[in-house]
């Protein structure tokens, strides 16, 4: 039976705290999986949490700390003492142990390092704290299978029994030198059937992919995702083997990096999430609220240039905001497919042709919308002349919408800037503003006021 976190299941977890009735806690959440118990805690006051956490087993709640949310795990952590939180860390991967000692801080972090007894476990995760967190070094374990060009089968097959115990999930073998340089990877198969005395150089696969310590976490979902991978090795300048990447690590790096996508998309510029402070919120919103103010400034100003022509044609302004509203529109419309094909490496071609497919496209969409409103237009003000000003300004808006909502996530990529950020209200704004303009320059040509 699945397991389903309940009110009555949260009150009988919690009057048994109270209770210390360690035996019953025991027996409700000894044998869950580590993911539901910490999806039960964050529904846990901090004292809760920390006495659940404190209660079970290492090996259960070092997994569990994975889980829960930053914010959470950070709380946990301080009321946790050094020797506790190097019991945790000993259960732990390297990667996972690394993520922890950076979160503390640092006058702690050696502290709780010196309190860890596997010396090698220690070299290691000091070792992961050196490398950017979104790299590819910030991102691997040091945990893996390995063997030697130069070894029989036979000695490869007890090198990896003693490798294994201490890695979870083995998804590949890889076959080094003596001097830890990456040479290929170990088929299975082929290990199980050829003789124990064959030479592991005789058998290995030489093609295998691999992504540098310094290499973008992005980078390395790409590659993974396009080879299909649920591991890939990591190796320095030098080629020497250095650790692995696995799946599941890949997987939060898309998830964090579509997070922040949607949060740049929607105009707010820093990580932020629904239980932060007023002001960590405001800092992230504010300056994109004040560029839509500055926005609407430009477009009154805009407006005010013609006000002779709305005096006389009052219908102009009536269809102001659906002109404003077209060029947002369209322009986050081209920009997110770009930044989409820009984001799975998808794009194709030169930004000479992307351009001129999306200008075709615009030419499309922008006829039939403006034949519609001109009959619109027509039927209702019977006015050619007038009718023809709003549509045509309609169809140029759409295409000068189009062609910026693809050039401007192009360009940002070309700079280095997260492409991003013009699926949001800078691409809506410069979009209205620009529509606007073009609105009343072309109604005022063939009105001719």
């Amino acid at each position: 039976m699945p397991f389903e976190i309940t009110n009555e299941l949260i009150e009988q977890v919690t009057s048994l705290i109270r209770q210390k009735d360690d035996t019953a806690l025991l027996n409700i959440l000894g044998d869950e999986h580590h993911a539901d118990i910490a999806e039960l805690l964050d529904d846990f006051s901090l004292d809760d949490a920390t006495y659940v956490i404190k209660l079970l087993d290492s090996e259960l709640t070092s997994d569990i700390l994975m889980e829960v949310d930053e914010d959470i795990r950070e709380k946990i952590l301080k009321k946790l003492s050094a020797k506790e939180i190097a019991e945790e860390l000993a259960e732990l991967d390297t990667d996972d142990a690394a993520d922890i000692v950076a979160e503390l801080p640092e006058d702690r972090q050696e502290h709780v390092i010196s309190h860890i007894e596997d010396e090698e476990h220690v070299k290691d995760i000091v070792e992961l704290l050196k490398y950017d967190e979104n790299s590819a070094g910030g991102l691997m374990a040091k945990e893996l299978v390995k063997v030697n060009e130069n070894w029989n089968v036979l000695k490869c097959v007890r090198e990896m029994r003693a490798q294994a115990e201490n890695v979870t999930r083995v998804h590949s073998i890889y076959v080094v030198d003596n001097d830890n340089v990456l040479k290929g990877r170990l088929s299975l198969k082929d290990l199980l059937v050829t003789s124990t005395k064959a030479q592991i150089s005789e058998i290995y696969i030489p093609k295998v992919d691999s992504v540098n310590v310094y290499d973008k976490g992005e980078d390395v979902a790409n590659i993974m995702q396009k080879y299909d991978l649920e591991a890939i090795p990591v190796v320095d300048e030098n080629n020497k083997l250095m650790g692995r990447i696995t799946i599941d690590d890949i997987v939060d790096v898309i998830k964090e990096e579509a997070e922040k996508d949607y949060q740049l998309a929607a105009g707010i510029t820093e990580d932020v999430e629904a239980d932060d402070t007023v002001w960590e919120h405001t800092r992230a919103r504010l300056p994109w609220l004040f560029l839509g103010l500055i926005g609407g400034v430009g477009a009154a100003a805009i407006m005010g240039n013609f006000e002779e022509m709305i005096n006389k044609h009052a219908v102009l302004f009536f269809f102001t905001p659906l002109i404003a509203a077209m060029a947002g529109n369209v322009g986050v419309q081209s920009s997110a497919i770009i930044v989409q094909g820009l984001a799975n490496n998808d794009l194709k071609g030169s930004i000479s042709n992307r351009l001129l497919k999306e200008f075709s496209l615009a030419i499309v969409n922008g006829l039939v919308l403006s034949i519609i409103l001109f009959l619109f237009t027509w039927i209702w003000q019977e006015s050619m002349l007038t009718s023809s000003a709003i549509s045509i300004s309609l169809f140029v808006v759409i295409i000068v919408a189009g062609i910026v909502g693809t050039f401007i996530p192009l360009f940002l990529d070309k700079r280095g800037i997260d492409p991003a950020i013009a699926t949001g209200p800078f691409i809506t704004t410069s979009n209205d503003i620009f529509g606007i303009l073009i609105y009343f320059m072309i109604a005022k040509l063939i009105l001719g006021i």
